[in-house]
């Protein structure tokens, strides 16, 4: 592979990874403005974003066989054909619960683009190269949160929250113009790969059988959570309760989005010393007393906006710490199964959290409250399943895990 096709190959396989990022970040901003064009409440608006989330999350388990099968593009190729019509008719959602719908299907689409790439990844390069090339794509997906809320927020404010979804169509032609053109098909089809449901749902129990990989994935998946109710809140929390305009917002959405990708990269220096399981003990029980603290403080009334804004800096600052080395223990257990693990830890940290921040869009009430205290009760329950599994043996010796960036 020459040099100028390994970094094309990177490249292009970047974008297809930043797709479903990119679809969750760049509209939120505009939330105000859908509650008011559509009739209905910012609650409301964000049952979208969390529709969103559950196409994400069922995608997972969806695309994994198929693109065994039928090979990387051809699966591929559906994925971007239903993500560029659901954006197209975003557009024209005329009512709330067709958005919802819709952004159910762009999920759907995304979620092929993600999981092909990954794919594409092990299928392009060798082992060594690989694990290089993740870590890039990894970058692109942290990057996101900060380019795709700031363009979204000029987007809306100048041209409307219906533009938003034509950047996303704009984007997302551009991507599978390049797919099409640009990226080889990096596996041939297997037609002995069978789709029937038995083999397949054997297959993922098990993975789910196996004690570790139970534990860990429920810790990740709840202290994750936290982050997704984060998302779903933070245009009413902003925008609504402290009354930021969207670019301000857009703004602050990227700079908290700092503490998580910052923290993550700072993970790999601290396991030259420490290994992932001492590393989670601390962060996890730092981010319980963090929002424990950030929740009694708002229901006293204390906190005004700078006070929020640090926070969830801390937050997410502890999450940067759990979110990997959490994964990282989840999959160590894998090898020749480690497509399916990936795929159900994929699917159950998204679900979980889907779940969570539609609990949010309950509460009517323009505060903090409820965002606050429903992240505070997943990563709780993150912690006691943590110790549940530590009583019981679930967890493994203290060695260092070097896998600490594998996500799926």
């Amino acid at each position: 592979m020459t040099k100028r096709r390994y970094y094309t190959y990177i490249f292009i396989l970047g974008l297809l990874t930043a797709l479903g990022p990119f679809s969750i970040d760049m509209y939120l901003p505009g939330f105000d403005e859908i509650a008011r064009s559509l009739n209905t409440s910012v609650a409301s608006v964000a049952l979208s974003l969390s529709s969103f989330f559950i196409g994400v999350s069922l995608g997972q388990l969806l695309y994994g066989p198929l693109l065994d099968r039928y090979g990387r593009k051809k699966p591929l190729y559906i994925g971007l054909a239903v993500y560029l019509l659901s954006s197209a008719l975003c557009m024209r959602a005329g009512t709330i619960n067709m958005l919802i719908g819709l952004r159910f299907m762009q999920a759907l689409g995304s979620c092929a683009a993600t999981v092909a790439a990954m794919a594409m990844v092990r299928d392009l390069f060798e082992v060594k190269e690989s694990a290089k090339v993740f870590s890039l794509l990894l970058l692109v997906v942290g990057a996101s949160p900060m380019i795709a809320p700031t363009a979204g927020g000029y987007i809306a404010s100048t041209f409307g929250w219906r533009t938003i979804f034509l950047a996303l169509l704009i984007l997302g032609v551009l991507i599978s113009l390049a797919a099409i053109f640009f990226l080889p098909e990096s596996r041939p089809a297997n037609r002995d790969f069978s789709l029937k449901p038995r083999p397949i749902i054997l297959n993922f129990l098990s993975v789910l059988k196996n004690p570790q990989f139970l534990t860990y994935t429920l810790v990740n998946s709840l202290a994750f959570a936290g982050l997704l109710i984060y998302v779903s809140g933070s245009p009413l929390i902003f925008m609504d309760l402290f009354h930021v305009d969207k670019r301000t917002y857009g703004w602050i959405f990227a700079f908290l989005s700092v503490a998580f990708i910052g923290l993550g990269q700072f993970n790999s220096l601290l396991l030259k010393k420490y290994n992932s399981e001492q590393i989670i003990w601390v962060a996890l029980s730092g981010q319980v007393l963090v929002l424990i603290v950030f929740l009694v403080g708002n229901m006293a009334g204390w906190f005004g906006l700078g006070h929020t804004i640090f926070f969830i800096f801390l937050f997410l600052a502890c999450l940067g710490f759990t979110n990997p080395n959490s994964a990282a223990l989840a999959l160590a257990p894998f090898s020749e199964n480690a497509g399916s693990a990936s795929a159900i830890l994929g699917t159950l940290q998204i679900g979980i959290g889907a779940v969570a921040s539609a609990c949010l869009s309950a509460f009517t009430t323009i505060s903090a409250t409820p965002m606050i205290a429903i992240m505070t009760i997943t990563s709780t329950l993150a912690l006691i399943t943590l110790i549940i599994g530590k009583r019981s043996g679930k967890s493994v010796p203290a060695h260092p895990i070097t896998q600490q960036h594998l996500h799926p």
